[in-house]
């Protein structure tokens, strides 16, 4: 329910409209803040601040509840797939027959991409990672697709995002293939789209390859669990830069640069990482419990706990099945996995872990899973960007839709105050 709120600043009292989501989120609307009293808020990170309003994604970190337009996450990630969840996300409703059906077909008539794209790509070193290709790439569609600029024909835009969604893996395998020095696969648009991501990134032209559908099934909850996430760094990245009318494309590169961040989508890779400085040191496990504990070792334990789930992060108990399922169907034999076991072990019975809620969180679990299928840990947060990307296309759809203001924040500036030039002879 509406109501007001009261400010008191410099004897003067203030009063404001306050405003109530349709899950119970409560908000002031200081929109007129300024303009009224001279008086700007300061919050760092904006970690209590709203900037925009939004009918995708619905997160509670203290009950630890994920909703993607109403539906809970833990239903989408059993019964659905990848594409009727991005269909979901974008146009506000779940697809029926008829509207999968095409929203599929277009998707596969659009994983061909453009060969000149390839001359931009082979420019790049063979180490070069593949977060900062993929940003490049996607914002180099924007030349490949001109009318993407044009802010009276949002009639392309269907098209735009249907390219986004069709191209985005085909891309993505590209830099895993040129890091292990094999050509590139074209899609095959008769496999579905995470068997075809499987096929473009793991087959070689010189024996046949079938997807293992415990793969595939692995992967497509993956992307499901990944698809958005509410107001995070990427997605307010892409809907700060999608303010200023830049395209699609260029506020989706700069979504994936937000991403690439070790604080954003590169948690899964130092996951790993972690895991592999516990197997270097001789893979005594409590020898690293006992290190995180120590408040003075300046070692962290990555993958458990989460900003924002104050209890549990629901994604993770759903990835936790998926690797339990993936690691006991593929018979993987992995000492970093079997390290990342006793680890999870100690994080959900330790009472140091339990009473502080750090309990491992879906980074923990997708590391473990992509590195089970073969994927490399430069390619994690590729991994991420193309689960998350129908979330970025509905934000950035969104924003545009509610034809939302050019973000613009304010500050508060603590830097020198007016003083005379010098010229440089008499400095």
């Amino acid at each position: 329910m509406a109501g007001t709120a009261e400010i008191i600043l410099d004897g003067k009292t203030y009063q404001y409209p306050t405003i109530e989501g349709t899950e119970g989120e409560k908000a002031i609307d200081i929109a007129k803040l300024r303009d009224e009293t001279g008086y700007i808020t300061i919050d760092s990170g904006y970690k209590n601040t709203g900037a925009t309003k939004s009918a995708i994604t619905f997160l509670d970190g203290e009950l630890g509840i994920l909703h993607y337009r109403g539906y809970s996450i833990e239903d989408l990630a059993e019964k659905a797939n990848f594409l009727e969840v991005a269909y979901l996300l974008i146009y506000g409703e779940l697809p029926t027959t008829e509207q999968y059906s095409k929203f599929e077909h277009d998707i596969r008539t659009h994983t061909i991409v453009n060969e000149d794209m390839r001359r931009i790509f082979n420019g790049f070193p063979v180490n070069a990672h593949p977060m900062g290709v993929m940003s490049s790439l996607v914002s180099a569609m924007s030349g490949f697709y001109p009318d993407s600029y044009d802010d009276k024909a949002p009639d392309r835009t269907e098209t735009h995002i249907i390219r986004l969604l069709a191209k985005f893996p085909t891309l993505a395998t590209w830099c895993y293939k040129k890091s292990h020095g094999h050509p590139i696969n074209y899609p095959k648009n008769s496999l579905d789209y995470c068997s075809n991501f499987l096929h473009m990134m793991f087959s070689l032209p010189v024996e046949d390859y079938h997807v293992d559908p415990i793969v595939s099934a692995a992967l497509n909850k993956l992307l499901i669990l990944h698809a958005d996430h509410e107001q995070n760094c990427s997605t307010s990245t892409v809907r700060l830069v999608g303010s200023s009318k830049a395209n699609i494309y260029s506020s989706i590169s700069a979504g994936i640069s937000a991403l690439w961040g070790p604080l954003h989508g590169g948690a899964n890779q130092e996951v790993i990482e972690m895991l592999e400085e516990i197997k270097a040191d001789g893979g005594d496990v409590m020898k690293f419990v006992n290190k995180a504990k120590d408040k003075n070792s300046g070692f962290r334990l990555m993958g458990f706990g989460h900003r924002v789930y104050k209890n549990f992060d629901p994604r993770a108990r759903i990835i936790k099945k998926a690797a339990d399922d993936i690691l006991g169907k593929l018979g993987v034999n992995d000492p970093v996995l079997e390290i990342a076991k006793g680890l999870e072990e100690a994080a959900l019975h330790d009472d140091y872990f339990v009473s502080r809620k750090l309990y491992p969180n879906v980074d923990f679990y997708s590391g473990i899973i992509y590195r089970a299928l073969g994927i490399p840990t430069n390619m994690f947060t590729v991994m991420f960007a193309l689960g998350r990307l129908p979330g970025w296309i509905a934000q950035w759809k969104e924003m545009r839709a509610n034809k939302e203001p050019i973000g613009r924040p304010r500050q508060i500036y603590t830097g020198a105050t007016d003083r005379p030039f010098v010229p440089m002879a008499e400095r």
